[in-house]
């Protein structure tokens, strides 16, 4: 499976680090499996729902998949569905751009571009 734009789901705290130090290691969950859990463009609007029901707000950054130079895997998850995962370190200079989501009563709905 090949997309060139993926996607991946920050919590705000986890925004603010990445662009402290340049580098995201992974999310707790992230960690627990040993790479970094992206979205293809079809899969957004589920991680969300199932991931971040929670979250009043993510920042949802938009990679370039050829920048991961080739530490990006595509595997099957629990349902059989393939997810891509990155097992490397997310660099700052893959992302295309990043936008601010805020959860409503319509659901998830992009609020604002934030600088990567």
């Amino acid at each position: 499976m090949s997309e060139t734009l993926l996607y991946k789901i920050f919590r705000p705290k986890e925004w603010q680090n990445f662009r402290e130090v340049g580098v995201f290691a992974g999310s707790a969950h992230d960690l627990r499996d040993g790479y970094i859990h992206l979205s293809g463009g079809a899969q957004l609007a589920r991680t969300l729902a199932k991931h971040f029901a929670q979250d009043a707000s993510v920042i949802v950054a938009e990679i370039d998949a050829p920048r991961l130079n080739g530490a990006l895997r595509w595997e099957p998850a629990a349902d059989g569905t393939l997810f891509p995962h990155l097992y490397a370190p997310l660099r700052m200079d893959a992302l295309v751009r990043a936008v601010r989501h805020v959860r409503g009563t319509a659901g998830w709905q992009a609020a604002e571009a934030v600088a990567p």
